[in-house]
């Protein structure tokens, strides 16, 4: 494409912040900025999950940086500590209106608005500005919202799951082009009448750079594993969808067993909830460590013995890909997931590890003892799916992917 497209990206999660949005939202940048369009990110004053606002941000609205090449505007929302539906609607919300506050007369020629979602705020933040610049509006869309957020009972209020269904319908309806990260997505969002031509695949994928089999530390294993037990890794956010309380359960069905230990890394609204249980019941075989920088993730990865990519038992789960299972099949280690549909064919296809059934203690425990008893299966797996992932699911070539199919567009 000749023409040069003004891109804005709004997400209100963001580096530094480390998560699966926040890496989909950057790499998203990049792949643009590659096709030689000029790029401006617009999210939040840096606070997840903890809730905190740095202290440089104080007596601050909004605050421009550079990144990788591209702009990011910043401005201030209404973080909280406390985690609760009030804080979160006042997080959501605040977000909704600053966002295009700030960027309306901040930003040059803009012809796309990307819009990135959940939380559903965001998406109509996107729209709206692009109503108000007169831009083409692009919704990505990582997880189904509102139907996620009440099967984690974080929306329960019958009015407000109304509200919510009618505006998704809404903003999908409205997008020139609404994206997808599992091909099940896409069958829902047809299904609620959007036109399936401007309904498109893009999935999740990995970074080779960051995420390989032969990014390690021996030095790291010995520090997180001095005994050399068979170490299980969960890394990620400590949240409601992942299933974290029967996490503990796995690892107590455990206690006692010195060769075999639990690593979680990372943190989230459920830090204090797990550390104090492992606390109450003394639970010897689990081991808390802070989140890491995403460059330095796989050397933590690659220094465990198995990786966990769990959701909780609910049939929502059902149509989601997990964004962590391509970095952790691209890592040395097999991985044990517990999310049936497409994560689990992906899986089966990769040969990269074992599937489990959600929150099922007995399906777990068996797993693990295959692996733990096979160290030359448990390799064999991780060779193969750190194979497979790393030739089909290359997280630069699917955002590239994505960018031509907006530029078709004009």
């Amino acid at each position: 494409m000749n023409r040069q497209l003004g891109v804005v990206i709004l997400s209100q999660y963001f580096h530094p912040e480390v998560g699966a949005t926040q890496t989909r939202a950057r790499e998203l940048a990049k792949a643009f900025l590659r096709a030689g369009h000029r790029v401006t990110v617009v999210c939040e004053f840096p606070n997840h999950p903890q809730g905190i606002i740095p202290d440089s941000y104080r007596g601050k609205w909004f605050e421009w940086d550079e990144l990788d090449g591209f702009r990011v505007l910043r401005v201030r929302v209404a973080a909280s500590p406390v985690k609760n539906f009030k804080t979160r609607l006042a997080f959501y919300l605040s977000y909704m209106f600053m966002a295009p506050l700030a960027a309306f007369r901040r930003l040059g020629r803009v012809d796309v608005v990307l819009a990135t979602s959940p939380p559903l705020p965001v998406a109509a933040a996107g729209w709206w500005l692009a109503v108000l610049r007169h831009a083409r509006f692009v919704m990505d869309v990582r997880d189904l919202w509102p139907d996620a957020a009440v099967a984690l009972g974080e929306l329960s209020k019958p009015w407000m799951i109304k509200v919510a269904a009618i505006l998704e319908k809404f903003l999908y309806r409205r997008a020139l082009l609404v994206t997808a990260v599992t091909s099940g997505f896409v069958e829902a969002i047809v299904a609620k009448g959007i036109k399936r031509e401007k309904v498109r695949w893009f999935p999740n994928g990995t970074l080779p750079d960051l995420f390989s089999p032969n990014l390690t530390d021996p030095a790291l294993r010995a520090e997180l594993n001095p005994d050399n037990r068979f170490l299980i890794t969960f890394a990620g956010l400590f949240g409601i969808a992942q299933g974290m309380d029967f996490l503990l359960t796995l690892a107590a069905s455990y206690r006692g067993d010195d060769g075999i230990r639990f690593l979680f890394i990372g943190t989230g609204p459920l830090q204090a909830q797990m550390e104090e249980r492992v606390e109450e019941e003394e639970l010897d075989t689990v081991l808390f460590h802070p989140q890491v920088p995403l460059e330095r993730a796989a050397y933590y990865l690659n220094a465990s013995d198995l990786l966990l990519v769990p959701l909780k038992n609910d049939p929502i789960f059902e149509t989601f890909i997990p964004s962590k299972l391509f970095d952790f099949l691209a890592c040395k280690p097999p991985v044990l997931l517990a999310v049936p549909g497409e994560a689990e064919e992906i899986l089966a296809q990769s040969g990269g590890g074992l599937a489990a059934k959600p929150e099922d203690l007995a399906s777990f425990r068996a797993a693990i003892e295959t692996l733990r008893s096979s160290p030359a299966v448990a390799a064999g797996m991780g060779a193969a799916g750190a194979g497979y992932v790393l030739e089909h699911f290359s997280r630069e070539v699917i955002m590239d992917g994505l960018v031509r199919d907006v530029e078709a567009e004009f």
